[in-house]
Formats: C-alpha cells, sequence, structure tokens
C-alpha cells in the first residue's frame, strides 16, 4: 500500500498550530506533522516531506535572539524553494518566504489588523494554482502589527486590503505566503487578551459576532485553497 503524502509544519508558538488547515489537509489525503519548534522540538537539517508549512508567531522572521530556531526554519523554506517542494506559510511564515526570497518585513509597519478581515483578491490571483476563481473578497482572522512592506524579485501579488496591501503572494510556482491566518476560526478570538485588545480601542465580543457572521465565507474558500494545495503535495509525492 502506497505511503500517505506527508507536509512538515513548524509551529512558532503555544497557539499557533495547524488548526483547520490541518484538518483540511488531512480530509484531502494529506498528513501534517506539526514540530513545535518554540518549546525546543528539534527540526529536520533537511527537508525529507512532500510539503512544508511555516505558521504564525510573535517574532520576525529573523529573531533569532529571541527564537533560536528560526535559522534551521529559514534554511528549511530555501530548501522548499530551491527543490520546488510546495510551501505555505502564515503571517510569521508568509514574512518569512518574502524575506528568504528578498523582499523587506519591518516590525510595527502601518495599521494593525485583528479580528475578521475583508481580503481583497487581485487581477493576478485569477490564473493563481491556488487562489483562482475565489470570491472577489474574502474574510480571514487577522491578529498582526509586522507587516511585508516589499515583495521579493518576481513575485506575484495576489491579494491586498487597505491597512496592509501585501496579504498574499506567490514566489515561483509552489511557494505561497499570507499575512492573515486560513487556519483559524473564530473561537481563536476568544483565547486573546481582553486587556491588550481593549487598549487598541477593541471588544472581543464583537470581533467575535463579526468573525462567526464571516465564517461561511472563510471557511468555504480557504478550505479550497487548502484542498488545492492538498493535490500539489499529493502530485509530487513519489
Amino acid at each position: 500500500m502506497p505511503k500517505m503524502p506527508r507536509v512538515l509544519a513548524v509551529q512558532n508558538g503555544t497557539n499557533g498550530g495547524s488548526g483547520r488547515f490541518g484538518e483540511w489537509l488531512d480530509a484531502a489525503g494529506v498528513a501534517v506533522d506539526v514540530v513545535t519548534a518554540f518549546d525546543g522540538s528539534a527540526l529536520p537539517s533537511r527537508l525529507e516531506h512532500d510539503g512544508l508549512i511555516v505558521l504564525g508567531g510573535g517574532y520576525l522572521p529573523d529573531d533569532d535572539d529571541k527564537a533560536p530556531w528560526l535559522p534551521a526554519t529559514r534554511a528549511l523554506v530555501e530548501q522548499a524553494l530551491g527543490r520546488s517542494v510546495p510551501f505555505f506559510g502564515i503571517c510569521l511564515g508568509g514574512q518569512m518566504l518574502a524575506s528568504v526570497g528578498g523582499g523587506k518585513v519591518q516590525a510595527d509597519a502601518g495599521a494593525p489588523e485583528h479580528g475578521s478581515t475583508s481580503i481583497t483578491m487581485r487581477a493576478e490571483a485569477a490564473d493563481d494554482v491556488l487562489f483562482g476563481g475565489l470570491p472577489a473578497a474574502v474574510p480571514a482572522i487577522e491578529n498582526h502589527i509586522d507587516a511585508i512592506t516589499a515583495l521579493p524579485p518576481g513575485a506575484v501579488w495576489l491579494a491586498e486590503t487597505e491597512r496592509c496591501p501585501y496579504q498574499a503572494f506567490r514566489l515561483g510556482d509552489r511557494a505561497w505566503g499570507v499575512q492573515f491566518h486560513p487556519e483559524v476560526g473564530p473561537g481563536r478570538i476568544q483565547q486573546w487578551d481582553v486587556e491588550y485588545t481593549r487598549r487598541r480601542g477593541l471588544d472581543l465580543d464583537e470581533l467575535y459576532a463579526t468573525a462567526v457572521a464571516d465564517d461561511p465565507l472563510s471557511r468555504a474558500a480557504w478550505g479550497e485553497v487548502a484542498s488545492r494545495f492538498a493535490t500539489l503535495v499529493k502530485d509530487g509525492h513519489p
């Protein structure tokens, strides 16, 4: 019996698991092996998996002093790019793809985004393998103050918001980075720090209610993206 294709997912924080994105991949026939790098779990030096996902976390891509596993993570991203292994980067993971590819990421850049946010698809997304055919605008949960400020040379800009232009991009044929959190459902908002959000002029109950209302469209669109990513992984599986 042939082995199931497998994706390596690098988790950078306690609450930063693969969430429903991992569940969608599993349902599509792709297993997800999560490495909890933040707690000292060792990352492989060589990427042997059929795909790579780098998840979010409260760091910049080069915050090596705060997160000493980041150099090893960047090395895996470089291997994925070099060998055309399917890659999907979320929040910090998307910023890391931008940085590794020669773009720029800045701390506390532009206006922060928190809660369910409408992501606008650009014309370039129309023929993209993952984003093609999605609705013109799709909600996704955001929670960031750092942002990509310049895409890598040759990157294809796929989606944007007014506050943070570079919401999704593709680098090469098989690597994608997103600023938002397709893996997160409304329940994650209920875990956020009440005082932190209040200091930013936000109400957790309102953020949660909006996310619940937006979730059917969000779930359908990002579930389709995950399914398409799974197809890419399976196509490259020996």
